[in-house]
């Protein structure tokens, strides 16, 4: 936090005002930011070894999503104890610094401002290697669970139903590959909410619940996150063989990135960008 932040809590306590609790909208961009830079400055196996870790912690949300969902018919509460048990992932990701592919789009304006990251192509590298890193944790992580023998048939029941919601779009040709890239716009305006929020908050507290509600919400409404599903497709393709690889690729996970991008940097990057221009500035 900058001095004015800074002047504000003092001020506020000779006043006898409680000190916020959150930072502010333009702070949480200057973060972003700043965060960008210091991904843009690690080298690629720093970034690997970032992306491996991030990826395995969606293994991990996966499995625990799927397991507090066993035999819960009521689907409100199913949804949300996926959603839950999801928030644990995300939760590893953002405190830990580990980097989700996923991240790029709401560190967008940081290139665009940066011309020298532009010619280094540091973008690129950035992007393709978490990318890469994320699918490589997920799977690792994925091969080591089902492979420990500690998974029930009911888990991998209840895992199939949730692989059959997110491969369902895949019964409608073109149109469904249309589809999962509208729906991954809407999840990952929805996680960039959270590292938002997460980034605001100034406790775990805070920190807990600014990225439990938009996972719920994005979990629940079946959107397609391609960093989360990169943990539901490693287990599906360990313990189901409903689908193979190439079809949890072509027919999700490619339009569900393509819509995480148009997602996180239209909806959150450029329109907080923008919108807190002036403050980011001064």
């Amino acid at each position: 936090m900058g001095d004015k932040d800074n002047q504000e809590s003092s001020h506020k306590a000779a006043n006898g005002m409680p000190e916020r609790q959150f930072l502010l909208p333009s702070q949480v961009i200057r973060v972003f930011s700043e965060k960008g830079k210091e991904h843009l400055d690690k080298n690629i196996p720093s970034q690997l070894l970032l992306s491996l870790t991030a990826g395995s912690f969606m293994s991990f949300g996966a499995v625990f999503s799927v397991l507090l969902a066993i035999g819960v018919d009521v689907k409100g509460l199913a949804y949300l104890l996926e959603g839950l048990g999801f928030t644990t992932g995300y939760l590893m990701v953002f405190i830990s610094g580990s980097v989700l592919f996923t991240e790029v789009n709401v560190l967008l304006p940081t290139y665009i401002l940066e011309k020298p990251y532009w010619r280094k192509h540091k973008y690129l590298q950035f992007w393709g290697a978490t990318y890469i890193g994320n699918i490589a944790g997920a799977l690792f992580v994925a091969l080591l669970i089902i492979s420990s023998g500690s998974m029930t048939p009911e888990f991998t029941k209840e895992l199939e139903t949730l692989l059959g919601q997110k491969m369902k779009f895949a019964e409608h040709g073109w149109t469904g590959w249309f589809q999962v890239i509208l729906s991954g716009v809407v999840a990952n305006w929805l996680i960039g909410m959270a590292a938002f929020l997460t980034s605001s908050a100034r406790d775990l507290v805070g920190k807990i619940m600014g990225t439990a509600l938009p996972v719920i919400l994005f979990v629940a409404g079946n959107f397609q996150h391609s960093a989360a599903n990169m943990g539901y497709f490693s287990l599906g393709l360990f313990a189901s063989d409903n689908y193979a690889w190439h079809e949890y690729l072509l027919f999700n996970l490619i339009p569900a990135s393509i819509g995480n991008i148009i997602g996180g940097t239209i909806f959150i990057s450029l329109v907080f960008s923008y919108a807190f221009r002036k403050e980011l500035r001064s």
